[in-house]
């Protein structure tokens, strides 16, 4: 369960490091996907990624911040469906008016994210 934590950490932080490079395509893609369908995965994908990171959150370097962060995944994709496709859509124009550094910043918080949900669950040497 370890290693599941591991890649999706790898995951996320490799979805920043897109944003950081070029968030139009990260902006792109999720404009793409603004369907009542993948609505649903995200939410999901989100309660999946909290349930792993509070499972492995006692075994972890950071057990405390890692079941901080698995909760908050999984309100946001129990909430998720509530908010609806144009509440997304609403927040991703939003997102778009604030400019690329913006985004590259919210993208970097995520490679960071990321990064550190690998670090806290790979053994010390």
């Amino acid at each position: 369960m370890k290693l599941l934590a591991v890649v999706l950490g790898f995951v996320v932080a490799t979805i920043g490091a897109v944003g950081v490079a070029t968030p139009s395509v990260l902006l792109e893609l999720g404009d793409s996907l603004m369907t009542p369908t993948v609505l649903y995965i995200a939410a999901a994908v989100r309660v999946f990624f909290g349930a792993v990171l509070l499972w492995v959150a006692p075994a972890s370097r950071a057990p405390k911040t890692l079941r901080v962060i698995g909760v908050l995944l999984v309100l946001a994709g129990v909430l998720t469906p509530f908010f609806g496709i144009e509440h997304s859509r609403d927040m991703l124009d939003w997102v778009l008016t604030q400019g690329h550094m913006f985004m590259r910043a919210w993208a970097g918080v995520a490679v960071v994210l990321g990064l550190f949900i690998v670090y806290a669950n790979t053994n010390p040497r």
